[in-house]
């Protein structure tokens, strides 16, 4: 599987339905991988919190109409990072969209661990509820959002589900630059999983974001990571090494606590 993550560089200088546009050609320009990754709330910015109402949209709503057209032009799977979503009872939530090569919506993730500390998106949005995975180029991926990254329990149960990798679209800060590396690393190696871990470039309401995106392998080896700017990592990902690494070394059936 051909994996491609955009960094994409988020300021306020540019309007949403720019960058929406700007994305969108990027996403069109991979038309050679299996899988194209964007970060989480890039169209208004991770930390923007005050922009999140004005900004909110439905799962079929402008951002998902562009992004539906763009993975269909590049033939490709697309996990078009996350939106802040409005539902019918005007909820908001941080909900990633992917979609298939013919541009059909073909999952959802409502972001199940919040950041905040009973502030910005703690308070903003509403926790989703329903650890997901999604089946695509022959391939089970379990689906998270930035914060998740530091929870094991919810990888753990993506695994129970059959994930053989994971995306993580992000927008975390500069200042824990190092947690970021050493966390997604964590997840690959005690799950024996690809993590695909995608952020965002630019400063978001004047909070610097930590840029490098990177892909780990099941054995927690870094194959790519990108640097503080705007970016894109193509890497090909051999997904039975999955399997290999789980028969030679087999620590996940030693697992007691559940």
């Amino acid at each position: 599987m051909r994996a491609s993550l955009i960094q994409l560089g988020v300021d306020t200088d540019e309007s949403v339905a720019a960058r929406r546009e700007r994305a969108a050609d990027l996403v069109r320009g991979l038309g050679g991988s299996d899988l194209v990754v964007l970060p989480e709330l890039w169209t208004v910015g991770a930390f923007a919190y005050k922009a999140y109402a004005a900004e909110a949209e439905t799962p079929d709503g402008p951002t998902a109409a562009v992004m539906a057209r763009a993975a269909r032009e590049a033939g490709v799977w697309l996990h078009a990072g996350s939106v802040v979503e409005r539902d019918a009872e005007g909820r908001l939530y941080n909900t990633s969209l992917i979609f298939s090569p013919t541009g059909e919506l073909a999952a959802t993730y409502r972001k199940i661990h919040r950041f905040g500390f009973d502030e910005g998106e703690a308070v903003l949005m509403a926790a989703g509820t329903e650890p997901t995975t999604v089946r695509l180029a022959d391939t089970t991926v379990g689906l998270a959002t930035c914060y998740d990254l530091r929870f094991p329990e919810l990888f753990r149960s993506l695994v129970d589900a059959g994930a053989e990798a994971f995306v993580v679209p992000a927008g975390w800060p500069a200042r824990r630059r190092e947690h970021w590396t050493l966390l997604a690393r964590a997840r690959a190696v005690e799950n024996q999983s690809y993590v695909l871990a995608c952020g965002t470039a630019g400063t978001h309401a004047g909070v610097e974001q930590a840029g490098h995106s990177l892909v780990v392998d099941p054995w927690g080896e870094v194959l790519a990571e990108a640097g503080e700017q705007e970016e894109i990592l193509t890497v090909d990902l051999d997904v039975s090494r999955v399997a290999k690494i789980r028969e030679d070394f087999p620590a996940l059936k030693d697992r007691v606590l559940r």
